[in-house]
């Protein structure tokens, strides 16, 4: 189980994910937001785009047996996001996630997480996740 032991363990990168227009246009169509800078031939994504390739870093969090967390036992609490500068279509991002801050008691844990991510060697923005944790009663027994 996860412990503050575990503060300050980081998973290796993901794999580069190039931002495209096609998906920005996707995203803002999917919030129903027609900002115009979400269009054309430079766009921006928006700001929650991020949180879309922070996801990606997740795997290694819920892949680490020592931890034994199951995103099915996890509730998405808190999110926010530090940004350097505005992600861009043809960004190449590779996201890392670090455990920054354990709280567990008993069978419920909150974690929270950040995960960098980076495009062309510059951390674009930071994604900080808070996690409630529960796992069943018997495994604190």
């Amino acid at each position: 189980m996860i412990s503050d032991a575990h503060v300050g363990r980081t998973y290796p990168p993901t794999e580069p994910y190039v931002v495209s227009r096609e998906k920005i246009a996707e995203f803002a169509d999917a919030l129903g937001d027609d900002n115009p800078a979400y269009r054309g031939d430079a766009p921006v994504a928006p700001p929650t785009f991020a949180a879309v390739l922070a996801a990606k870093a997740w795997g290694g969090l819920f892949g680490d047996p020592e931890l034994d967390m199951k995103l099915s036992q996890t509730i998405h609490a808190d999110q926010r996001f530090e940004w350097t500068r505005q992600l861009r279509a043809g960004d190449a991002v590779t996201a890392m996630l670090s455990i920054d801050k354990v709280r567990a008691r008993g069978n419920t844990a909150f974690v929270t997480v950040s995960v960098a991510l980076d495009a062309a060697g510059d951390t674009v923005c930071r994604a900080i996740s808070t996690l409630l944790h529960t796992w069943p009663e018997e495994a604190t027994a």
